[in-house]
């Protein structure tokens, strides 16, 4: 259509709509709105156009405005279907797609007037502006052999090694004003560092439309459309097809727990609390500033659910973590005494939400049982990870913030002082089957002045870089998957910043590329070793060796995979002390090789270690019948492989 040509009345009668989706609609249970709501380009009867839908039962009038007509109020008026959906729709020719628009909704109460994107838009105008565009999701993917093996990727017994990453601050083009890369930039960047590297898997801060770029996705706007700052949807699915062409799996941050309070997105959307609760002791985060969800009401329901469902079809994404779970399941949830209301047995916990969630999971491993959901939950509330029909909340896996802020406040000590706090390393073990956990070392612990991880390092320089390194070789020996931000596999200093790029200058320097070369053998390591991931939620894959040398701040465990030849020895020492002929007792005779030394000069050590490996010797130690004599290396963890009796 010409620019300033207005498009024909809006053409009544048409609709994408059956009696069954407004009956699955009302009852909360339509998880396929993104085909029924929002905008279609389409043709009808020879003619093209596109049909719009949107949910605004409290709306005494609703128009589509946009570039196609000037932005007039009353040119294109939709109808209100009759029966009781509260749905507008209409069917308008001449708009195509990349076509702008947004929903003028006039309230039944108070003259109330306002100018809304459209919720189920698959594609948003560039920020700062805030309008829809009229698009279609047609992509030729090239990820068939992926999909059809993803479940061995994804399964509770598959290695995940998740590399969390800011789309706009992981690279940038500093000679071109500091730009963002473009999803398909980054596809062929990203996917050749991670496979170099040796992750599993990317996880990306939410990549859906947010008007405050500050937010890094957790304010959303844009439950169905990938931000428009790096490109097209198409461009988006580009990079998740590359992705899985090169074998790597793509998680997705999703929110469902808040939305910012923009008047341009679903806060009072008809001129009523539509999708928030309508009492702010309900409906309103005191700590974000944003609004909550009513997820009693049927129609949200369907909204956020269809939304997951979304990009587990439409995207092919590999699975969803879901943020800030537990501000969803609390009521008294950041706020003070009479701030909030007692759910109706007087008792704290979020009824509602709670049946969301259970929902949410049933329906993601209904429809698609070779993804994951990930949940943030910060608190001790039970059986995140397992399923409804034994009384969990559904999820795959849950982060765990316990071991996190455990083992971080452990490593921020003077090793001097480390022996006196033995028991933050070891009371995970007490918990860490009780749910299938991942170990964070996420975004979250690098900013806000928190400072990077490498700054949170005691010691000199030299014991800094030591002591990162064995926190990473702690890590991918305790069970658990691993997850690790963007900046922190090579040690950058400053803390994350979104506004610029990572310090990739950084890895010129020998301890920096040290410490990155480390994460790259660990997870290759990590990924060759069924002992290391198997078994990762059961308790036979993981056995002490020793726990109580808290005088020396040693542990000794072995990790152990399904079959009886897969076993890994993890030795850690917390002290800069070197350890000469320290005796751990081993299950086994034979030749133990050194698989992996945190303290190789390779990777910036000292070079303590022993040669390879040491033959296991019939000395009684540690409750076993064989033992090695080891040199343990300062601030160092060793890695040893039985190669037979």
């Amino acid at each position: 259509m010409e620019k300033g040509k207005r498009a024909k009345e809006v053409i009544q009668g048409i609709s994408l709509f059956t009696d069954y989706d407004i009956f699955l609609f009302k009852k909360g249970t339509h998880f396929r709105l993104y085909d029924k709501l929002g905008s279609h380009p389409m043709t009808v009867d020879g003619i093209v156009g596109t049909y719009f839908a949107v949910w605004a039962p409290n709306a005494e009038k609703v128009s589509v405005i946009g570039d196609f007509n000037g932005w007039d109020k009353e040119a294109h008026l939709l109808n209100l279907r009759e029966d009781g959906s509260g749905i507008w729709e209409g069917f308008i020719p001449g708009v195509e797609k990349g076509t702008l628009y947004k929903y003028h909704i006039v309230s039944k109460y108070n003259n109330y007037r306002v100018d809304k994107r459209d919720p189920f838009a698959f594609y948003s105008e560039v920020p700062p502006k805030t309008a829809s565009v009229v698009w279609d999701l047609s992509y030729s993917w090239g990820d068939e052999e992926w999909m059809k093996n993803r479940y061995k990727h994804n399964s509770l017994e598959s290695p995940f090694s998740i590399y969390e990453v800011h789309i706009g601050s992981w690279r940038r083009v500093p000679e071109e004003g500091n730009r963002f890369l473009t999803y398909r930039e980054m596809a062929h960047y990203l996917a050749d560092y991670v496979k170099q590297m040796g992750f599993t898997h990317v996880e990306f801060l939410p990549i859906m439309e947010h008007p405050f770029y500050g937010s890094w996705g957790y304010q959303t706007v844009g439950y169905f459309a990938p931000t428009s700052r790096y490109g097209t949807p198409q461009d988006f699915m580009y990079l998740v097809d590359y992705l899985h062409q090169n074998g790597i799996g793509v998680i997705l941050d999703w929110v469902p727990s808040h939305f910012p309070s923009d008047e341009h997105g679903l806060v009072f959307f008809d001129g009523t609390h539509l999708y928030e609760h309508a009492d702010p002791r309900r409906g309103f985060h005191p700590e974000w500033n944003s609004y909550i969800f009513n997820y009693g009401r049927n129609e949200v329901r369907a909204f956020l659910i269809s939304s997951a469902l979304f990009w587990l079809h439409r995207y092919h994404a590999d699975g969803l973590r879901v943020d800030a779970v537990a501000s969803m399941l609390y009521l008294d949830y950041a706020r003070k005494e009479g701030e909030w209301i007692p759910n109706e047995y007087g008792g704290r916990e979020n009824i509602e939400a709670i049946a969301f969630l259970k929902e949410f999971n049933e329906a993601v491993y209904r429809d698609y049982p070779d993804v994951q959901t990930i949940a943030e939950e910060s608190t001790a509330w039970p059986m995140v990870s397992r399923p409804v029909y034994v009384g969990g909340l559904g999820f795959g896996m849950k982060w765990n913030m316990g071991w996190m802020h455990d083992t971080l406040d452990y490593f921020s000590k003077d090793p001097i002082y480390r022996k006196y706090h033995h028991n933050q390393l070891t009371f995970s073990i007490w918990y860490a089957f009780s749910e299938n956990f991942v170990l964070p070392l996420s975004h979250d612990e690098v900013v806000y002045g928190k400072g990077s991880l490498l700054r949170k390092m005691p010691g000199d320089e030299w014991q800094k870089f030591a002591n990162l390194r064995l926190l990473f070789g702690y890590m991918y020996g305790h069970p658990g998957k691993k997850l690790l931000f963007m900046g922190g596999e090579f040690a950058q200093w400053n803390e994350w910043y979104h506004e610029t790029s990572l310090d990739w200058h950084l890895t010129a320097y020998p301890m920096h590329r040290g410490v990155q070369n480390w994460v790259k053998d660990l997870n290759h390591f990590y990924m060759s070793e069924p002992a290391m991931y198997e078994l990762d939620f059961s308790n036979e894959g993981f056995e002490w060796i020793d726990f109580r040398d808290w005088e020396q701040s040693v542990l000794s465990f072995i990790r152990k995979g399904k079959t009886t030849d897969d076993i890994v020895l993890v030795v850690c020492n917390f002290t800069p002390v070197p350890r000469y002929n320290y005796r751990v007792g081993v299950p086994r005779s034979g030749f133990w090789a050194e698989v992996l030394n945190s303290d190789a000069k390779v990777y910036g050590g000292s070079g303590h270690g022993n040669f390879g490996g040491v033959e296991a010797t019939p000395v009684p130690y540690h409750e076993r019948y064989h033992s090695i004599s080891i040199t343990l290396p300062p601030l160092g963890v060793l890695f040893f492989k039985n190669e037979g009796r």
